[in-house]
């Protein structure tokens, strides 16, 4: 009888077991709220790589320019120096010096230059006036021959031709009235700031000599800074990158136009100048956009930053204005304010002639004034 009644209470002890089991379980844990995530910043588009440029001019060793040294044996390490870097016998430099005359006015002009001192909306005239828009049409239209035919070859506008040599010397009018001799002495010796460009650039001045014997370095004038001819090109320029622009053996950029159109195209090709690219654009700023500081060298116009970049940082072309790869952004005070532009790889190239932004602008400026009053042909 114990026995079948322990059998038979089995499965209700096993039931009630289970019982136990499923009101003792735990329940699964309830889903946690996950954690919010960030939206995504954009990835900053990387910047260009620079615009090719030539190898950098020599300037000349500190044996020559430090101030610390008595000038008469700087004058010596000079003598060394140009004879030993361009061939030029030592006698020769040594007795043209000896004539070269220090001139306070050129240390005076040097700390006042008009990019310096004046805002675009008073630079600008000085150049895009009607005086300087009519005689450029009129000088292209006098050398439109061998303009088309320079401008064909390289890729560089006549227009932008005719505009240097109107900007720097309103078309060979003005040239310099210092002797070159004189400028680059008193720059080179008198001027510690930029002493070993300019001491370069009066070494260069005897190998230039040497190398275009019909120069006279005791009669040759041009500007206060020591450049010379219809589209002022320093000794180093002129001797680095002038052309001979009809073949006669010679490269004369002082009076003679064939040479001197061929060589601003050239320092325009060889400072990376690109075949029907735009040169700038006019932009708008957002307004929460930051002033804009380029990268490393607050005063670079490298055009090393993709427009993708300089949209995010608020910067864009205004509508119906070219646009390029790269570009950098020039901020002027205009007539009406506040002006913004985004100057492509050719405005880097036109700034290689002369650094300020302001002359690069104007220089374009005058190019499309001049281009708009010539008919074509």
């Amino acid at each position: 009888m114990i026995r079948r009644a322990a059998i038979a209470s089995a499965p209700a002890v096993i039931a009630a077991l289970l019982l136990a089991a499923c009101a003792t379980q735990v329940p699964p844990p309830s889903p946690q709220p996950q954690a919010s995530v960030p939206p995504s910043q954009p990835v900053a588009p990387a910047l260009l790589p620079p615009v090719p440029q030539p190898p950098e001019r020599p300037v000349a060793p500190p044996s020559v320019t430090d101030p610390a040294i008595p000038q008469p044996q700087r004058e010596a390490a000079f003598v060394e120096y140009a004879a030993s870097t361009y061939g030029v016998p030592p006698e020769t430099i040594r007795a043209t010096l000896a004539q070269a005359v220090y001139q306070q006015k050129i240390i005076d002009a040097m700390t006042r230059p008009a990019e310096a001192v004046r805002p675009w909306r008073d630079y600008r005239p000085i150049f895009l006036n009607d005086a300087r828009i009519n005689g450029g049409r009129q000088f292209y239209l006098d050398n439109r021959v061998a303009l088309d035919r320079v401008a064909a070859e390289t890729g560089v506008p006549a227009e932008y031709i005719v505009a240097i040599i109107g900007v720097e010397t309103s078309y060979g009018k003005i040239t310099g009235n210092y002797r070159v001799l004189d400028a680059l002495y008193t720059l080179a010796f008198s001027y510690p700031k930029r002493a070993p460009f300019f001491a370069g650039e009066l070494a260069q001045l005897f190998g230039l000599v040497k190398a275009e014997p019909q120069l006279d370095p005791l009669t040759l004038k041009g500007s206060y800074a020591g450049a010379m001819g219809m589209g002022q090109f320093m000794p180093s320029s002129y001797r680095l990158w002038a052309k001979d622009g009809d073949g006669d053996g010679r490269r004369d950029l002082l009076t003679h136009t064939p040479d001197v159109f061929a060589s601003i195209a050239n320092y325009f090709v060889l400072h990376g100048w690109q075949r029907g690219a735009p040169v700038v654009a006019r932009a708008q700023r957002a307004p929460s956009a930051a002033d804009f500081v380029p990268e490393g060298d607050p005063k670079s116009l490298e055009p090393n930053n993709p427009l993708a970049l300089l949209a995010q940082r608020g910067y864009t072309p205004m509508a119906g204005e070219p646009t390029a790869e790269g570009a950098t952004v020039i901020s002027l005070d205009g007539d009406a304010g506040r002006e913004y532009w985004l100057g492509y790889r050719n405005f880097y190239v036109i700034s290689r002639y002369n650094r300020s932004p302001m002359y690069s602008l104007a220089v374009h400026q005058l190019a499309q004034a001049i281009r708009a009053g010539v008919p074509s042909q």
